[in-house]
């Protein structure tokens, strides 16, 4: 006997127990997904070529949009970085996008790209700018002179 034929075989073979058991456990209200997956079974078992291999339904693609990543956030409490300096990666080609939120009014200065914000007490500054160079860079308040992050842009 061909593998095909025995592959036939075993199709229709699955089919029948899954109809049989479709039957069996009838169509009461409280039985509705488990008969409707039991139905995509049978119908992707009966979805059978001449060939003898068997084909599964077609799932329906779903689009979803994926979440925006989170922006980093440094923290500055008494002019120091809370939790220590704080380090942020990003890739060459990309947005470069950090908020500094401060208890303390200073400039705030991020070398290298040379950008400097101003923060008053109680406020934040948010950076977004394309990643242009590669290197690591010091972002500092620039009156206290305190690095409060190191922004690492990576080749692409």
């Amino acid at each position: 006997m061909s593998s095909r034929a025995r592959i036939g075989i075993v199709a229709a073979a699955v089919v029948a127990l899954v109809v049989g058991f479709v039957i069996a456990s009838g169509s009461g209200d409280d039985d509705k997904a488990t008969t409707a997956d039991t139905t995509t079974v049978a119908t992707a078992a009966a979805d059978t070529t001449a060939t003898g291999t068997a084909t599964t339904p077609t799932q329906q693609a779903t689009t979803t949009t994926p979440a925006a990543p989170a922006v980093p956030t440094v923290r500055v409490v008494n002019a120091k970085p809370q939790g220590g300096v704080k380090r942020i990666t990003f890739t060459k080609g990309d947005t470069i996008k950090f908020t500094v939120k401060s208890d303390t009014a200073d400039e705030i200065h991020f070398h290298g790209y040379d950008v400097h914000k101003d923060v008053k007490a109680g406020g934040s500054a948010t950076f977004s700018l394309p990643a242009t160079i590669e290197g690591r860079f010091v972002v500092e308040l620039e009156g206290h002179g305190t690095q409060i992050a190191e922004v690492e842009v990576n080749p692409s």
